[in-house]
This record gives structure tokens, sequence and C-alpha cells, in this order.
């Protein structure tokens, strides 16, 4: 088998086996609209190819996803050098997004935690002060959820073992989820 026909076979394994986080999808859709509708913000990080997706999802709430709208508030925490270079040496990289989470955060707000692993302390510590800030937390991890497995309001586990497999399934369902947001978002 080619290796083309394999990374297809397993991007459709994958993917078969999100099928049953409809339900959570669904509940971060429905948190991301009424914090959005109400004049909060969504935040959102991860580290290398989670943070560029980050900042992609960001994009699609800033700009637009499909139709014309008005732009809603939402920030990629992962984009700025300057300011995660300074955390990381001033403070520690372990608290690279929850400073930021801390500064920008609101009650209300929605912070999404993207890692593939589930095993990246920033993205936890991130969860656990927009929790302190009470805002809606929500873990997009992959394989079994790693040690931040449990420590969010909403979860979304994709398993699996391929990194990129894990991170083109974590996209679908981002990408699904401006879907169902932007459908109801008010136009002006």
């Amino acid at each position: 088998m080619s290796q083309y026909r394999h990374s297809l076979a397993a991007a459709r394994e994958t993917l078969t086996a999100i099928e049953p986080l409809e339900a959570p999808l669904s509940r971060l859709a429905d948190a991301v609209l009424a914090a959005l509708v109400s004049g909060r913000k969504l935040m959102l990080c991860g580290n290398g190819g989670s943070s560029s997706d980050a900042a992609h999802i960001a994009a699609e709430f800033v700009c637009r996803f499909v139709g014309d709208r008005r732009p809603y508030p939402a920030l990629a925490l992962g984009v700025d050098g300057g300011l995660l270079t300074a955390i990381g040496n001033d403070y520690d990289f372990h608290d690279a997004f929850a400073r930021q989470v801390r500064a920008f955060g609101q009650p209300g707000d929605v912070f999404i935690g993207i890692s593939s692993s589930g095993k990246s302390r920033n993205i936890l510590s991130a969860i656990e002060e927009a929790k302190r800030l009470g805002m809606v937390t929500v873990a997009l991890l992959g394989r079994d959820g790693g040690f931040t497995k449990d420590a969010a309001d909403i979860e979304l586990i994709v398993p699996g073992d391929t990194t990129a497999r894990i991170q083109e399934a974590q996209k679908f369902l981002l990408h699904v989820m401006c879907e169902i947001v932007e459908e109801k978002l008010p136009r002006e």
C-alpha cells in the first residue's frame, strides 16, 4: 500500500473515531455562540502546529468563516513571540498562556486549549487559570487526553497515535464548530 493510501485510510479511521464527539462539540458551539453574542470573547492556544490552528480559528471569527458578517473578538495566545519569550524568560514557559489568560480573560469568555498529546503543562495551567477567572474552559486533546483529561468544562479527545491524523481531526472539529456558530451569529 502506498503512503498516500495508508494515510488516507488512517485519516478515515480517525474521523470515524470522533463520531461520538458530536455532543461535546455541540456544547462547545453553544458556549462560543453565547459568549460572542453577549459581548465576550474566544481565546485559544496551543503549541507548535496547535498554535497555528488556534491562530487560524481566531482569524475565522475576527475576519469571517464563510459568510459576510461583523467581526467577533477572538485571540490566539501563541502569536506574539516577544510576549511568549518574555514570560518564558521572566517566569516560566509553563506560564506562557496562563499569564495571558489572566491579563485578558473575563468571566463568560471561552478558552480553548489545544494539545495533540494532552501533555502540555502550559495548556493545563491556562485551563486552570481560565477556570479560576470564571471562563468556560475547553480542552481539545489527542491520544488518551494525557494529564489534561478531565481538567476542562468541555472536553473533546481525538483518539489515535499519529499526531498528524489527530491534528487533522482537531481542525475538522474546529471548522465544524465555526460552521455551527457562524450560521447563528448576528450579521451586524
